[in-house]
């Protein structure tokens, strides 16, 4: 481990080698407007910045992401993914959401779900975002930026977020934040070693079983997660049995509160 100064920033640079000794430089920064940004202008190799704090931490569309200093794991992983067609790149958010998953799973006693694409819930509460950015080089993927923001060890939200929950709030108790990479880092390792992560995906997704209130168009219905598309496309099963398919922003989850 060593330090280096960045800018203004001073940084702690420390490498991990997962089980299958895929190396990744970590780079540890005190703030920044958001570590997915910070990575497209920074980042080489295989590569994490960790922020105490982000100053404009992003979602998905317009979402932002509320994080008191210090207190959760704001991070982005630089990865160059091999054969990944820009047709096939939904494969990319399986694996870090079920990577996600079997995370936490190592630390709460409830099973948390991928509320689709790639939120992570615990009950109808949300403890993890992603933001997932690709670089095409032709119809291929060049590199794949993975912002992840979870919810460790705050327990008090002030924003208007609707259903945010976090480790320590589902546990009682703090949790390591480095141990915490470092568990995800291992399975991120797995989840892109398994031939079979699209079932693994399947078999973690939200509102998988009995009828919930969905919206599309304006209009409520009922209706099961089925599964999703090699594409992403979620689909529902309505009240009536009927399939419909879903890109997303086309389909909202509604969560009564």
């Amino acid at each position: 481990m060593f330090f280096v100064n960045h800018g203004a920033k001073l940084q702690k640079i420390l490498y991990l080698c997962t089980r299958n000794m895929m190396e990744f430089k970590i780079v540890h920064v005190d703030e920044t407007d958001s570590t997915n940004r910070w990575m497209k202008e920074n980042g080489e190799g295989v590569m994490v910045v960790v922020a105490d704090f982000q100053t404009a931490g992003k979602g998905c569309g317009s979402n932002t992401w509320e994080s008191e200093r210090g207190q959760n794991l704001l991070f982005s992983v630089l990865i160059h993914p091999q054969k990944v067609s820009a047709r096939t790149q939904f494969i990319i958010t399986q694996m870090v959401s079920v990577a996600l998953c079997n995370t936490l799973q190592r630390y709460i006693p409830q099973t948390p779900e991928i509320k689709w694409p790639n939120d992570i819930y615990v009950g109808d509460k949300k403890i993890c975002g992603v933001l997932i950015e690709n670089r095409l080089e032709g119809h291929r993927i060049k590199d794949c930026v993975i912002g992840i923001g979870l919810d460790v060890n705050q327990t008090v939200f002030v924003s208007d977020a609707p259903n945010p929950v976090s480790i320590k709030q589902l546990t009682g108790r703090d949790t390591d934040r480095d141990e915490l990479l470092a568990a995800f880092l291992d399975e991120l390792q797995r989840a892109i070693e398994n031939k079979g992560i699209h079932q693994a995906y399947m078999n973690r997704l939200y509102r998988r079983e009995g009828l919930h209130p969905f919206e599309a168009n304006g209009k409520r219905f009922m209706a099961t997660v089925v599964g999703t598309t090699d594409d992403g496309r979620l689909m529902l099963q309505d009240a009536n049995g009927i399939a419909h398919l879903y890109r997303f922003k086309e389909v909202v989850f509604v969560i009564e509160h």
